[in-house]
């Protein structure tokens, strides 16, 4: 790992010291941004940390210490500060989610390097890249949750935001060299309109994805229902993801070959010997509940496929985009992603100014593709 030549990260963890942060902030033109989550620890995942760098110093806040993280809100609203993230998605759904915060004016590195055309895109890559720095990740899944951090786990949390400025400024300079800042600014807008991340809510039919596609039998089938539902109820209770409490493979197994003593759980993998004294007789008790109620089992849920026509007319634009992205040297959903192609697909637009309904076809995109796709469109109407 680069061993940091600068100062460590300022620690805000006060309401008073946000307060004055925030103040102090608003005359920045370029703030960039990360947070860290809970998602690999937590039942529910939340916002654990942010952190924010300028050109002069490294901030980390802490918003389980703060009741009222609504100083940050004008700053990410602002469109005068840019916002400069890596992989702002993730990012921008959980804040908005979290602290209900409105953003405009982002840029995002991980979106610019890909409309560039290139294909190791992760901040380590581009960092070693471009500016010879090397990121150690292993602090990468930490339990962001805990107090206190360990030093190490915050200096790598500083070092995720430091150098995004400078990076931001190389990827600014080769957008515009290639002649790729308005596609890159579309982008970046689309992000400031993502709607805010769902928490977590419990599938209760879940476990008809998990047996389908290995062809459980009805009796198996309702045998993972039980263990399913029992999983869920331990995740919740020790506030854990369900799948550390037991991952589908093992579920898998025990609705396959149900176990009838506590010795049988011994020869199924996933499960430790700690966790078959504290949960075997609640796995065994789950296994026979399945058994006694298959005959109240009911069906999966049904999902009606789309039209033919709108396949055929999808399957059409899905190979126009392959070929736009091959002739460019960009992924594919560079060009448009898969959504907006359902959405074209379902829609079928018949004229130009229909093709501004399309969700991800914005103003740069109608006008560099807007043509080939309505031929497209109009081709497939043709052989229907």
């Amino acid at each position: 790992m680069t061993i940091l030549p600068f100062a460590s990260a300022i620690y805000i963890q006060t309401q008073s010291e946000l307060s004055v942060l925030a103040e102090t902030l608003a005359d920045e033109p370029l703030l960039a941004i990360d947070t860290e989550s809970n998602s690999l620890h937590a039942y529910r995942e939340r916002v654990c940390l942010i952190q924010i760098s300028t050109s002069e110093a490294d901030i980390i806040i802490d918003p389980l210490q703060l009741s009222d993280m609504s100083p940050l809100a004008p700053l990410m609203a602002s469109p005068d500060i840019e916002k400069v993230f890596h992989a702002a998605e993730y990012d921008i759904l959980c804040l908005k989610r979290d602290f209900g915060y409105i953003f405009h004016n982002v840029f995002d590195t991980m979106v610019a390097a890909r409309v560039i055309g290139y294909r190791s895109i992760g901040l380590s890559n581009l960092l070693e890249e471009y500016m010879g720095v090397i990121l150690d990740k292993v602090h990468q899944r930490d339990d962001w949750g805990v107090r206190p951090l360990p030093e190490d786990s915050l200096h790598y949390a500083q070092m995720d935001t430091h150098f995004l400025p400078q990076l931001r400024d190389i990827l600014d300079a080769n957008l515009r060299e290639a002649n790729q800042w308005e596609e890159a600014t579309e982008l970046f807008e689309e992000l400031c309109h993502l709607s805010p991340a769902q928490q977590r809510e419990f599938d209760h039919d879940g476990y008809w994805k998990l047996g389908l596609p290995h062809f459980l039998k009805r009796h198996q089938m309702a045998i993972l229902r039980e263990l399913y539902v029992m999983r869920e109820k331990f995740a919740q209770e020790r506030d854990c993801p369900p799948f550390k409490v037991m991952g589908n493979r093992t579920l898998l197994d025990l609705a396959t070959k149900p176990p009838n003593y506590l010795g049988d759980l011994t020869h199924v993998e996933g499960l430790s010997g700690g966790f078959i004294r504290r949960f075997g007789h609640d796995i065994l008790q789950a296994v026979e509940r399945g058994r006694a109620t298959q005959d109240q089992l009911g069906s999966p849920p049904r999902h009606n496929p789309p039209h033919p026509v709108v396949t055929d007319r999808y399957a059409a634009l899905h190979a126009w985009r392959r070929d736009r992205a091959n002739q460019r040297g960009v992924e594919s959903d560079v060009i448009l992603s898969k959504q907006t192609l359902w959405d074209l697909a379902h829609k079928a637009p018949k004229t130009y100014e229909e093709l501004i309904t399309i969700q991800g076809l914005g103003p740069w995109r109608r006008e560099k593709y807007g043509t080939e796709i309505l031929t497209i469109i109009e081709q497939s109407r043709i052989t229907e």
